[in-house]
């Protein structure tokens, strides 16, 4: 059905390296994998093996979950996308998880696959969604600097010049004219 690889650290595994919890789910345990090191491996590459056929409206989500951490969606594949990397952002241990007394805390890594409706998962493209969020980020970052070189206080506000915003950007697209390596910094 599919196939895993974590690049420049493992071969290819098909879904036998997967325990299968029910028809449409898998649990890779990365203690069997690297033991604790579960967050030194940054990324996956998932993908469908040949001749499987996934229905239209379908997706392999991918999911990973840190030791008594919710599970984090990274990402998924469809036959329209039938293979992608993945970056594994693995949340902090014991997050934001509440358990009840009947529970017990996962005591290891866990990289989830399961099928899901299309139409229900988030963007495919989380990876591009956080890049795009940094960027955007690092320019608001920007344009806050530039504006309190020019501000003044009066009271409890702070006080700009009218056309701060115009200066900003003016000085923000002659810069990115002169030194096209500007913006790829704000990338990052």
């Amino acid at each position: 059905m599919f196939g895993v690889v974590f690049p420049n650290r493992s071969f290819p595994m098909d879904i036998s390296a997967f325990t299968q919890i029910d028809t449409f789910h898998w649990l890779l345990d990365m203690n069997t994998f690297v033991g604790e090191a579960y967050d030194s491996i940054r990324e996956v590459c998932i993908f469908l093996i040949n001749n499987f056929t996934l229905p239209q409206d379908k997706a392999l989500a991918v999911y990973i979950q840190s030791p008594g951490s919710p599970f984090l969606f990274c990402g998924a594949v469809t036959l329209a996308r039938p293979s992608a990397v993945l970056s594994l952002p693995w949340p902090e241990p014991g997050g934001q998880m509440q358990l009840t007394a009947a529970d017990a805390a996962p005591v290891s890594a866990k990289i989830g696959v399961s099928v899901e409706d299309l139409a229900s998962l988030p963007s495919l493209d989380v990876a591009a969604e956080r890049k795009i969020e940094r960027l955007a980020m690092k320019v608001g970052e920007n344009l806050f600097n530039f504006m309190q070189s020019f501000c003044g206080v009066d009271g409890n506000k702070l006080v700009v010049p009218m056309d701060i915003l115009d200066r900003w950007f003016k000085k923000f697209q002659e810069r990115a004219k002169r030194d096209p390596e500007y913006l790829k910094g704000f990338a990052l």
